[in-house]
């Protein structure tokens, strides 16, 4: 027997715009803390770590970005400009990769 299943309600690009903008302002806040800790002469360990957590937040942002890039480009909406080839798309995710 079939569960039925409730459709998961899609993102609208004002969703997205938030989540990058809010990793984003994590990320600085966390370079903050970076610069502060090397400027106090902090444990090497210590500054590592939060610069991982700045690279990491980066590397969420922009995968938002492309993921969203790539839902506009096959559902046909978005982009102001003109779309984005796969090619493109591909090489827009592997930067990051």
């Amino acid at each position: 027997m079939s569960t039925p299943t409730t459709p998961i309600p899609a993102e609208t690009a004002a969703d997205n715009q938030k989540k990058v903008l809010n990793r984003l302002k994590r990320a600085q806040g966390q370079l903050s803390s970076v610069i502060a800790a090397v400027e106090s002469g902090a444990e090497c360990r210590d500054v590592v770590i939060q610069l991982a957590a700045v690279s990491k937040a980066l590397d969420r942002a922009g995968f938002t970005i492309v993921s969203s890039a790539m839902k506009d480009c096959v559902s046909g909406t978005g982009e102001k400009s003109d779309p984005m080839t796969v090619d493109e798309l591909e090489k827009l995710f592997l930067t990051l990769a």
